[in-house]
């Protein structure tokens, strides 16, 4: 794994094979996780494969030297967990039952708006300035052309449950995150991640039980496809991609890094549309141009707001669990 290359001049091969790795394999995440609900509960699906992950990541962590976690740490962990991926990535399996993988991503893209938003009334952050509140009014406003139903020309809309809660997984996910930062986790951010992903998977699992998933999961009917595409969901989305993430925080600059906040969701839908047919109006193409530049405003302005370090300016993406902040030491010397 990469977490323990700390170069301070990594080879710029590397460095452009972990930045696709980031910009590729999350963005392709969304069309993998529809292609692994076709045969497989949502629930189960996201639980299995969250659970999966976090036991790799825990036990390699572990072996690396990484100290047993406190009740403490597990709490925090089982907190984060919840908010990320039982709310947050657990509604977006949800909804992808019912919208396209493409739109879904364009969805979970707000995420960043959310932060700015409870950053400000939970955290008492300042005010947003003039670029960051245009940044959240355009982000508001490509939602509303996906969600908002239309007679005119582009077509289609977003089926309304599936928006609300798709909404409300973008700011469970932006919650987790920001209390993420403040809360008591392992030094280790692999550690950290791995006990996330062990606590929010096993309750994943549990809202499978609960929601009678398990009486109607077949696995004699599992397609090839699906079971692939949690096996991709788990080494490249879960494994390789957020260990590559990881990397480059350490070796890279926080402006290069938050550069796959906004083509995540551009690989999103053209992945979808390529593999998957999935339609691409042009009501899509402009909600994600919209979108798209919002979250450029808002990664670009959100680092000199005041109050707002580089640190902070990081967005989470929908496959990285919230970080600890020492998985920031390069990146405070700066601040």
């Amino acid at each position: 794994m990469l977490e323990d290359q700390r170069s301070p001049h990594p080879s710029k091969a590397l460095l452009l094979a972990a930045f696709g790795s980031v910009y590729f394999f999350w963005g392709a995440t969304f069309l993998a996780i529809r292609f692994a609900i076709e045969t497989l509960p949502p629930f189960f699906m996201a639980g299995t494969r969250h659970f999966v992950a976090g036991v790799i990541l825990y036990v390699w962590s572990r072996l690396r030297g990484a100290p047993r976690p406190t009740g403490a740490h597990w709490k925090s962990a089982a907190v984060v967990g919840v908010l990320l991926l039982c709310v947050g990535n657990g509604g977006v399996v949800w909804s992808e039952q019912r919208v396209p993988s493409g739109i879904a991503a364009l969805m979970v893209a707000t995420i960043p708006l959310w932060m700015v938003l409870l950053s400000w009334l939970w955290h008492r952050s300042p005010r947003p300035g003039l670029g960051l509140s245009i940044g959240l009014v355009m982000g508001f406003v490509g939602t509303a052309m996906l969600v908002v139903p239309s007679g005119g020309a582009g077509g289609g809309h977003v089926d309304p449950l599936s928006a609300v809660v798709l909404m409300v997984a973008s700011i469970s996910w932006a919650g987790g995150s920001l209390y993420s930062r403040r809360a008591h986790l392992p030094p280790s951010p692999l550690l950290a991640t791995a006990m996330e992903m062990l606590a929010g998977g096993a309750l994943l699992l549990v809202m499978g039980g609960a929601t009678g998933e398990w009486t109607r999961l077949h696995l004699e009917a599992l397609s090839a496809r699906s079971f692939l595409a949690l096996i991709y969901l788990i080494t490249f989305g879960s494994l390789v991609g957020f260990t590559a993430y990881i990397w480059i925080l350490r070796v890279s600059t926080p402006a290069h890094v938050s550069t796959y906040a906004y083509i995540n969701p551009v690989i999103a839908v053209l992945v979808g549309r390529a593999f998957a047919g999935e339609p691409l109006t042009l009501r899509t193409l402009l909600s994600t141009a919209v979108i798209v530049t919002a979250v450029v405003l808002i990664t670009t302005f959100r680092a000199k707001e005041a109050g707002v370090t580089s640190k902070e300016a990081l967005l989470p993406a929908e496959e990285c669990p919230a970080l600890p902040d020492e998985v920031f030491p390069q990146l405070r010397k700066s601040d």
